[in-house]
């Protein structure tokens, strides 16, 4: 059994799955767009350059959620998935993880994204494992706050570390494990995987597949 890993957002996802939920909210009318796409917008610049702590990313995105209950947001997020989410995953991401499927390999999603907003892309993929950054949740309500290890930069290897132990698969797993990403963010997962695979890479990660002779796979979007 081989583990295949997927990155979510710029990899599989023509977009970024944070990022086009504030602006589906604002469209939606439950963000105020004057006030919330500046700062969208500039949270969107500082994650790219890598200047962001993943606590700021990670709560800055899951603060939106605070204040309404899991069922009340299903909906809205099933709406998310079918008019933003689904039109852009492109067939070639839909291809490439229907060729691992085929090879027998084990899927894994892990995204920083948080699980209240991928768990629907995660179906939709059909992909029946899925590491996210966390959401709490208080009396049923999303308090706006995340919850344990954030699945970002090296929390995806301690998530992913914790799944393995907890999926009862030995560490060394890893080694003979893919990874595919876009972003420089996800260097610590593709240094710890057997085959590093740059998809559409940001400029730093490209400078660092290529030093690293990993392959560089560009989808047709």
């Amino acid at each position: 059994m081989r583990l295949a890993l997927f990155d979510l957002d710029h990899t599989l996802l023509s977009g970024d799955s944070d990022v086009l939920w504030c602006e589906f909210l604002m469209d939606e009318g439950l963000l105020d767009r004057a006030e919330f796409a500046p700062l969208n917008a500039e949270m969107a610049r500082r994650y790219a350059q890598a200047s962001v702590s993943a606590q700021e990313f990670c709560e800055f995105y899951v603060a939106t959620l605070a204040g309404r209950t899991l069922a009340e947001w299903r909906p809205i997020c099933q709406r998310f998935l079918d008019q933003v989410i689904a039109p852009r995953i492109p067939a070639s991401a839909h291809a490439l993880v229907e060729s691992h499927r085929a090879r027998g390999d084990r899927l894994v999603l892990t995204t920083a994204t948080n699980r209240v907003l991928t768990e629907l892309t995660a179906q939709h993929l059909r992909i029946d494992d899925l590491l996210a950054t966390e959401v709490e949740v208080v009396d049923g309500v999303c308090t706006g706050r995340t919850q344990g290890v954030l699945n970002m930069r090296e929390g995806k290897v301690t998530r992913l570390q914790a799944w393995l132990s907890e999926q009862s698969l030995a560490p060394q797993t890893l080694a003979g494990a893919v990874f595919y990403s876009d972003s420089s963010n996800d260097l610590p997962l593709l240094q710890a995987v057997g085959v590093a695979v740059a998809v559409d890479p940001d400029p730093l990660l490209r400078h660092h597949a290529e030093s690293a002779d990993w392959a560089i796979l560009e989808l047709m979007r």
